[in-house]
């Protein structure tokens, strides 16, 4: 997309396990099994917008949810490091410029129980007019 940003990673190292942010795709995919009970079917057992992420990463839902979003805040006194905050999913809202805005329209986020969050798309993905 020619983004420009200067990205930190923690892979290949343990961080994002320490933190609950990763999983190994073994312990992803008996997560997976525990919330499609008791039918053992994926269908419906989470939102569309899962599947279509998973598919569209090349993998399965099991595989896509190995990594987590994730945000964390530390502080530095001297050689002393503290995990101050931390937090997953919904949580991250903040960081979602287009929610604040939504929340505030008069139809809101109006996402449905079938089309939860299908209608975001990078910039790339809409069509050209």
């Amino acid at each position: 997309m020619g983004w420009s940003i200067p990205w930190a990673s923690a892979s290949p190292s343990d961080f994002n396990f320490d933190l609950g942010f990763s999983q190994t795709e073994e312990q992803s995919r008996e997560a997976v099994a525990q919330i499609a009970l008791p039918s053992r079917e994926l269908e419906g057992a989470f939102p569309p917008i899962v599947e279509q992420n998973a598919r569209a990463t090349g993998t399965d839902i099991s595989g896509y949810l190995t990594e987590s979003p994730g945000f964390s805040a530390f502080v530095r006194e001297g050689d002393d490091v503290y995990h101050a905050y931390s937090t997953t999913w919904r949580g991250l809202e903040f960081l979602m410029t287009y929610y604040p805005i939504l929340d505030h329209a008069p139809k809101g986020r109006d996402e449905g129980d079938e089309d939860w969050q299908l209608w975001i798309r990078r910039s790339d993905e809409y069509e050209r007019a």
